[in-house]
C-alpha cells in the first residue's frame, strides 16, 4: 500500500468503485429525511466534480478539495452552503476512516470559508411574531396557516403556497405535512403544534366547501 502524504487519502488495495457506492450508501443511510437529502446532494455535487477532474474520490488531497470549494465560490455559492459541502465532504471521510476504508481524512485540516458574524437578514421579534401570527388568524384558517408554515415551520413561501392540505399526514404521533422543496424534490416535515391545528382546521374548512359543492341544492 502506498503511503501517499499526510494530507492525501490511501486506499486499500483491494477496495473497488463497488465498495466506494457502499460507502456512500452506508454514510447517507445513517440520516433521514431533510438532512439525507442535503447531504446527498453535497455528495453528489462533490463526486461529480472529482469526475470531470479525472479525480478517484478516494484518491484526492486536501488541496483538491479545496478547489473544490474556490469552484463552488466562483459558481456563486453562499459561504454557508460552500462551509455545509465541506462538512459534509469531512463527514464522509471521517466515516470511511472509522470503518477501516481508508488510513486518513483528507478534508480534516480543509481551510472553510470565513462566515460572516453579523446577519443581513431582519427578522421578527417575539411579540412582533405574535402579532403576525393574530393577524393572520383574523383574516381565516387558510392565512393562518400559511402564516404558521412560515412562522413556526420555517418554509419558503413558495413551500407554502404550494402546500395541499391533502398531503397532511400522521407518523408516530405527529402531525406531518408532505412539501414540494426548491428543486421539486418532495419531503415530510413534522408540524409545529399549532400549525398542526390551523392545518387541520383549513383542511376541514375545503372539505366543507367541497362538500357543498357537490350538494345539489333543494327546493
Amino acid at each position: 500500500m502506498n503511503t501517499g502524504s499526510t494530507s492525501s487519502l490511501v486506499l486499500r488495495d483491494d477496495l473497488s468503485q463497488f465498495d466506494i457506492q457502499i460507502a456512500l450508501g452506508c454514510f447517507l443511510a445513517g440520516y433521514s429525511n431533510n438532512t439525507f437529502l442535503a447531504y446527498q446532494q453535497d455528495l453528489r455535487q462533490f463526486v461529480s466534480w472529482c469526475s470531470n477532474q479525472d479525480l478517484e474520490l478516494f484518491t484526492v488531497k486536501r488541496t483538491h478539495i479545496e478547489l473544490f470549494a474556490r469552484w463552488l465560490e466562483h459558481r456563486g455559492a453562499a459561504r454557508a452552503t460552500i462551509g455545509r459541502r465541506l462538512s459534509t465532504v469531512t463527514g464522509f471521510y471521517r466515516y470511511c476512516t472509522e470503518e477501516g476504508l481508508v488510513d486518513r481524512n483528507p478534508a480534516a485540516n480543509v481551510r472553510r470559508p470565513r462566515q460572516r458574524q453579523e446577519s443581513t437578514m431582519s427578522g421578527l421579534d417575539r411579540n412582533e411574531l405574535g402579532v403576525f401570527l393574530v393577524q393572520a388568524g383574523l383574516s381565516g384558517a387558510r392565512d393562518h396557516a400559511l402564516a404558521c408554515l412560515l412562522a413556526l415551520n420555517g418554509l419558503r413561501v413558495s413551500e407554502a403556497i404550494g402546500t395541499d392540505m391533502d398531503d397532511l399526514g400522521l407518523e408516530r404521533g405527529h402531525h406531518t405535512l408532505r412539501i414540494v422543496r426548491k428543486g421539486g424534490s418532495t419531503v415530510i416535515v413534522p408540524l409545529a403544534p399549532r400549525t398542526a391545528r390551523r392545518c387541520i382546521s383549513r383542511s376541514v374548512n375545503e372539505a366543507r366547501v367541497r362538500s357543498s359543492l357537490r350538494t345539489p341544492a333543494i327546493g
